[in-house]
């Protein structure tokens, strides 16, 4: 049977280019050939990576237009590289520090002509600091380190997505005193957080 993409997305409200679809299948295949040898993913079926291209995909529902992003931990590409395939006038940022991830990237980057994406090679504290408008990440660390990771970033108006599981009960207490809002969808919580937070 397979998961419809496009079918899914259509279906929650998000509508996209077919240069979205065309690169989402290049990146499954190319992930799943890549992975038999360098191991970048745990993801094993095209319908698996497709579900996960979705839910990177899903906060389109709720956010507004951006001209830049960065996403920190981009890992095998999900969110920020997933996401830069419908937001192709946006600048995108990829901080992967691991050389076999990154050297995935940049494979996408070019098989997919990705004039948007920048792929940066280090840790997110070794970048040298500028303004985006979005600040993404998917299971790399617990909420207030990734907001302090993402401080240099961050002007007034900058949001923060992070992408959590249903763990993020564990971090209630800290998020009382931050100007948030929690999207669910199935077991997966997609956090806003609105502005820069210094602890």
């Amino acid at each position: 049977m397979g998961f419809d993409l496009k079918r899914e997305l259509e279906r929650e409200g998000i509508f996209l280019e077919e240069s979205f679809f065309r690169c989402s299948e290049i990146f499954a295949k190319e992930l799943l050939n890549y992975s038999k040898t360098h191991n970048i993913t745990a993801l094993d079926s095209i319908e698996e990576i497709y579900e996960n291209i979705f839910d990177s995909i899903y906060p389109l529902k709720f956010l507004g237009s951006l001209k830049s992003l960065l996403d920190i931990g981009t890992g095998a590409g999900f969110p920020g590289l997933v996401l830069s395939f419908a937001l192709r006038e946006s600048e995108v940022f990829l901080s992967e520090p691991i050389m076999k991830r990154s050297a995935f990237l940049y494979l996408i980057k070019i098989k997919c002509s990705l004039d948007n994406v920048k792929i940066l090679n280090k840790r997110v504290e070794q970048i040298e600091p500028f303004f985006v408008d979005l600040i993404t990440s998917r299971a790399v660390t617990d909420t207030k380190r990734l907001l302090e990771l993402g401080r240099a970033f961050c002007k007034e108006d900058t949001l923060f997505l992070f992408y959590k599981g249903e763990g993020i009960e564990s971090e209630k207490e800290f998020l009382k005193n931050i100007d948030h809002r929690i999207y669910k969808r199935d077991k997966r919580r997609y956090l806003i957080i609105k502005g820069c937070y210094d602890f």
